[in-house]
């Protein structure tokens, strides 16, 4: 089928790209095929990863809040949805509040939209998800828009943290492009270090004892050997995370423990490629910048004004409401 032709090539591309380059990457979208998609979720109920708790938390605390400070009826649409899991709580507090609730989630990954959809579609009265599957950095992506309500988007779960300052402005940016004044976003960001928040706790939710979020970075290199026919031997990488606290992020990393040769065929990749690796080399997968209320505004600005901001108690985390400007 011609889509799975283009997501093949996508992927080709990305692993071309970032394997040539000096030091090696590959981008995070890359993790979330159905088998990361699963591990994802698995994370986040990890003891370590009190992320998507809290945000939790605060959505289930201020979700008629965060719906009021619109004056009108909404419609949502959601920036890397995944389960929609935490979504939920907003699209049952808008079901309270108006007839009909339209709920558009884009994310990467078909597995999760769907069951996104079988969930939330059961369990809500008055409510149509009518999904989108598509990499919203790379692809195009649509908002629908229903006469007399405003449009809130969501990027939470401090999926925003993926980007670099300028990624994230770019996506952003793009966001807006789809938005018109007086609508809305909601943002989630996690943040840094601070009287309340250890580098060491913040460290450990990106390795937790168990071992989940390895074999969740180690997946990626799983998919290159599924889908690109890659010959990467797992045990020869580890999964390495790391505080950078000149860039306030968190970074993981594949790190190869020998000297090595890996092959990509030519029939995944357009031409044969040859990746050698040094011992100690990394592969540089994710970055999850943590935010400040400053680090917060400069990305939100030019876009988007700041309305109203909700952390927990503990200051390990925060959603911010913002209008369209």
């Amino acid at each position: 089928m011609p889509h799975i032709a283009e997501a093949i090539e996508s992927i080709a591309n990305a692993a071309r790209t970032g394997l040539s380059a000096s030091p090696k990457t590959l981008p995070p979208w890359l993790f979330y095929d159905e088998a990361g998609s699963l591990l994802f979720e698995q994370i986040t109920a990890l003891p370590e990863y009190s992320l998507t708790r809290t945000e939790r938390a605060l959505l289930a605390a201020h979700a008629d809040d965060i719906l009021a400070a619109l004056k009108a009826d909404v419609t949502l649409v959601e920036l890397g949805a995944g389960t929609a899991t935490k979504t939920g709580l907003l699209l049952r507090a808008a079901a309270a509040r108006q007839a009909t609730v339209l709920y558009q989630p884009i994310d990467v990954s078909p597995t999760a939209l769907e069951e996104a959809c079988a969930q939330l579609s059961a369990g809500i009265p008055g409510l149509t998800v009518r999904p989108q599957i598509a990499n919203y950095v790379t692809e195009p992506i649509h908002v629908m828009r229903e006469t007399h309500k405003k449009v809130l988007a969501l990027s939470i779960g401090s999926s925003i943290g993926n980007f670099s300052p300028d990624e994230a402005r770019a996506v952003l940016a793009k966001l807006r492009q789809q938005l018109r004044p007086g609508d809305h976003l909601l943002l989630g960001t996690d943040l840094a270090p601070g009287p309340q928040k250890s580098v060491r706790s913040l460290i450990a939710a990106y390795d937790d004892a168990q071992g989940v979020t390895a074999v969740f970075n180690l997946n990626i290199l799983s998919r290159l050997n599924r889908e690109l026919e890659a010959d990467f031997d797992l045990r020869r990488f580890e999964h390495q995370a790391r505080w950078n606290a000149g860039e306030s992020r968190v970074e993981m990393h594949l790190v190869s423990t020998c000297a090595q040769t890996v092959s990509l065929p030519a029939r995944s990749m357009g031409r044969a490629q040859t990746v050698h690796f040094a011992p100690g080399e990394t592969i540089h997968t994710e970055n999850s910048y943590k935010f400040t209320a400053e680090s917060v505004r400069a990305l939100l600005t030019p876009s988007f004004r700041p309305v109203r901001s909700f952390r927990d108690a503990d200051d390990h985390f925060a959603v911010t409401l913002a209008e369209a400007v």
